[in-house]
């Protein structure tokens, strides 16, 4: 099959759509049955997509942020889930090849995994205990040194991909010192399990089970950062609201096809002549507008920026999380107005969308921390 890596840019996108639509097919039963796509993401590797967001310098696409948000947002216009989790996989591999955050052997042995064989990499950090981890908590799970090696204990939720992750980078209190570490493990590692609690009604297919770690060995050059208090911004979360955008475009298309067909006895034509039928499909069609271009006009300027720009660009990022996902939640309402009662059938598309678009709520950064720091900041420019 054709890779996306021999394409040109418009090509790419068509690709990526051309695949992405089969996901659409399996997406409800795989939903009903709490089940993990793994054929979705075969396809994707077939494609050589998980290798796109890597830099060229190690064998990858080197693709653009916009690029990897319109991907992303074609994704889930097909299958929210998958756009997520592959989202996730996509933004480290692409940051970390950025940021050069990680020993550079390191990152080229991992890359090396996913160009070759597709391997899926996600970073595990939030806990029972600690909640979302950018509020700060210190994580149980504890990471010993013993000859020469680390030894891992834990237990981390909301692991997405996990049943398909080859590579968990995992955040661990290092025993005897006040420093959290970032430490790659291997999934085939003796030691590793997946605890299979996931049971969420929304973003059921994203198998984000528990990782459970019983003493797990890593080699000493697999602890590869240290948690700071400052985090950098993070130009590739914007995976997030390009997911809740693409479920919101699929929305609007399930609302406009019952409209423009939709022809009760009451009426001459079908409902999408009615005004306010109108009026709603006019308020989703501005919503979307509004959202697409936020999204990408701030994913182009992370892609013109130089790092001292990016790391005064951590307000902005976050609001474009805040303002998406919640008018995504928007349009997924109105376009159930728009539908009616229909649309709480188990056979309606909307009844999906409407449960998955708003696991984007609990998606970091959080609503709150956002306003608030949005606050802070026009606060300290009034004097300007």
């Amino acid at each position: 099959m054709t890779t996306l890596q021999s394409l040109d840019k418009k090509a790419r996108l068509s690709l990526t759509r051309e695949v992405a639509r089969g996901f659409k097919e399996t997406s409800k039963q795989h939903d009903r049955d709490g089940t993990f796509p793994f054929e979705n993401f075969e396809a994707l590797r077939s494609i050589g997509y998980p290798q796109l967001s890597i830099p060229t310098a190690y064998g990858g696409g080197g693709i653009t942020l916009e690029e990897l948000m319109q991907h992303q947002q074609i994704i889930a216009e097909f299958d929210g889930a998958t756009a997520l989790s592959i989202g996730w996989h996509m933004g480290i591999i692409m940051d970390v090849g950025e940021k050069q955050t990680w020993n550079a052997d390191k990152y080229r042995s991992i890359v090396k995994d996913i160009v070759d064989n597709g391997a899926l990499v996600n970073n595990l950090a939030t806990e029972p205990a600690t909640g979302s981890p950018t509020r700060g908590g210190r994580p149980e799970t504890t990471a010993r040194k013993e000859e020469g090696c680390w030894v891992l204990s834990g237990r981390k939720t909301f692991a997405t991909l996990a049943p398909i992750l080859k590579y968990a980078v995992v955040a661990a209190t290092i025993e005897g010192s006040e420093d959290v570490g970032n430490f790659i493990v291997d999934t085939t590692r003796p030691g590793v399990s997946v605890d299979e609690t996931w049971d969420s009604i929304s973003m059921r297919a994203t198998g984000s089970h528990d990782f459970v770690m019983d003493s797990v060995r890593v080699d000493a050059e697999d602890l590869v950062s240290y948690r700071t208090r400052e985090r950098a911004p993070a130009g590739w979360l914007l995976h997030i609201p390009s997911c809740y955008l693409g479920i919101a475009r699929a929305a609007q298309k399930s609302a406009l096809e019952f409209a423009t067909r939709y022809s009760p006895n009451s009426i001459d034509g079908t409902i999408s002549e009615l005004p306010n039928v109108q009026e709603k499909l006019g308020q989703i069609e501005l919503l979307l507008l509004e959202s697409e271009h936020f999204l990408y006009s701030v994913a182009r300027q992370w892609d013109e920026s130089s790092i001292e720009v990016h790391n005064e660009m951590g307000g902005i990022l976050g609001a474009v999380k805040t303002s998406v996902v919640n008018k995504a939640v928007e349009v997924v309402d109105l376009a159930m107005r728009v539908v009616g009662a229909k649309s709480l059938s188990e056979n309606s598309d909307l009844q999906l969308y409407y449960r998955n678009v708003r696991a984007g709520l609990h998606n970091p950064p959080m609503d709150d921390m956002v306003i608030i720091g949005l606050a802070k900041a026009s606060i300290d420019h009034i004097n300007e």
